[in-house]
């Protein structure tokens, strides 16, 4: 996929995720989750291209511009959505699948600073997994596909796919079909 390709469509997920959104302009200019995406993308080619160091110096310009910490090691699929934004955290080993959802205030982050370097340290959340305000996704674990994590959970422990994670510390609500998109958004909204 272009770089271009990518844009266009990272404008048309912002468009379909926020329901306030009145036209592709406004997203490209006013969006800062956008903004974050975009400059992760150009820090994370950086990277990868052995320029660590630029590539680090440029995610916190991009974090102090956006209010979203990025790191450019992570890996982030297609599609990735960040609402509202401020307070976001994405540490250097997290995966991010496609059509992952993000609100303001998360943290996917480590638990120990007891790990080597080169040691998986950060959670992997696998395809469309939405994850409410506020909420702590710790440690290298793992969030099975279609999951929804509640607004300020603490998750320390794996899941498997479309389950639902409340509480503090997060309980794991199996499979349930019953569970509308429509019910999944009440325990959401900002």
């Amino acid at each position: 996929m272009s770089f271009f390709v990518a844009l266009r469509e990272d404008v048309a997920t912002a468009r379909s995720h926020d329901p306030a959104s009145q036209s592709d302009l406004e997203v490209v200019l006013a969006y800062s989750g956008l903004h974050a995406v975009w400059g992760y993308r150009l820090t994370h080619r950086l990277w990868l291209a052995g320029y660590r160091l630029p590539a680090r110096l440029l995610s916190q310009v991009l974090r102090f511009l956006t209010g979203i910490e990025i790191h450019p090691g992570a890996v982030i699929g297609r599609r990735l959505f960040i609402d509202h934004g401020m307070g976001v955290v994405i540490g250097a080993t997290a995966i991010v699948g496609d059509d992952v959802m993000l609100y303001h205030g998360v943290t996917l982050g480590g638990k120990s600073r007891f790990h080597r370097r080169e040691d998986k340290r950060h959670p992997t959340l696998e395809d469309g997994v939405t994850v409410g305000a506020g909420a702590k996704v710790l440690g290298d674990i793992t969030i099975g596909a279609w999951s929804t994590i509640g607004a300020n959970a603490v998750v320390t422990k794996p899941a498997p796919a479309r389950s639902l994670l409340l509480g503090v510390p997060a309980v794991v609500l199996p499979s349930n079909e019953d569970v509308t998109e429509s019910a999944r958004g009440v325990v959401l909204d900002d």
